[in-house]
């Protein structure tokens, strides 16, 4: 019988164990297979749970897994992923085989030992909505279009995964999240959806930010680096910002985990950047 498998448990996008997203993180899955790291994932029970699956020498194949499903990209089990490999390995580039494509990640430890890491996404894009289907995500969000900010229209924005970006027209909008699980659920499964990006505008670069997650199984993520990725191209697409740019998202707030997802635009570079720390869990 296999020895069971080392699972590191980190809170990404924060600095304390009490904020931020916690991720699972295995950095030696060689021996699992997908029915083995869904199990897993289910176990442990945070928003997804990352899967070194093979590879040395600062290339790895990595797999994430939600609660209920496997998902292509996760930003913020790949901060983590990172951060863990850099605690043992040292700090410096890696880059992470997912199933979106090669992702880049650079970490840095500073001289308090606290460690952050910078993705780099794979190449993104933003595509249009029809009407009828904002609609029926409206619905099953319980929102109406009177709760939109018409100056960011509704995107479908992607960045390793798919996104239904909404922006709402206000903080106090933003806050009550209340919504059909299921309705929301089917809605994003039969679109490839895995989250609904919820955002509010508070200045040009600082912006709010709740995600849905039903397909995974989740209420709600705390703090989503794919999504933050897919809102980064989202923002430079609609000519919102101007590159070079950094955007700060705050998110987790409302849920009482803080979260801070900083996104950086470059200039006659497609990819987008998005940098955060993690800290360990205290494991019982």
């Amino acid at each position: 019988m296999s020895p069971e498998p080392e699972i590191l448990r980190l809170a990404a996008f924060t600095d304390v164990p009490e904020g931020g997203n916690p991720a699972g993180v295995v950095l030696d899955a060689s021996m699992l297979d997908a029915a083995a790291m869904q199990a897993i994932a289910a176990g442990v029970g945070y928003s997804e749970t990352a899967f070194l699956t093979g590879g040395t020498g600062g290339a790895y194949d990595v797999r994430y897994f939600s609660p209920a499903a496997e998902v292509p990209f996760c930003g913020h089990a790949t901060i983590a992923t990172a951060v863990a490999l850099a605690q043992r390995d040292g700090a410096g580039d890696v880059v992470l085989r997912t199933q979106a494509g090669p992702v880049a990640v650079r970490t840095a430890t500073d001289a308090s030992g606290a460690t952050t890491a910078t993705l780099t996404s794979v190449h993104p894009d933003v595509l249009a909505i029809d009407d009828a289907d904002v609609d029926v995500a409206l619905a099953a969000l319980r929102w109406t279009r009177d709760d939109l900010d018409p100056a960011l229209p509704p995107r479908i924005a992607y960045a390793g995964a798919r996104h239904l970006v909404l922006a709402a027209a206000t903080r106090e909008r933003l806050a009550e999240l209340d919504y059909d699980f299921a309705a929301l659920e089917t809605y994003m499964s039969a679109r490839d959806l895995t989250t609904v990006d919820l955002v509010w505008r508070e200045d040009a670069t600082t912006f709010h930010a709740r995600n849905p997650f039903p397909v995974g199984g989740v209420v709600e993520d705390p703090a989503t680096g794919a999504a933050a990725a897919a809102f980064g191209a989202y923002l430079r697409e609609l000519g919102a910002v101007q590159p070079p740019v950094r955007i700060t998202v705050h998110q987790g707030d409302d849920m009482g985990r803080p979260s801070r997802l900083l996104v950086d635009l470059d200039p006659g570079q497609a990819a987008v950047q998005v940098t955060g720390g993690a800290v360990r869990i205290a494991q019982a």
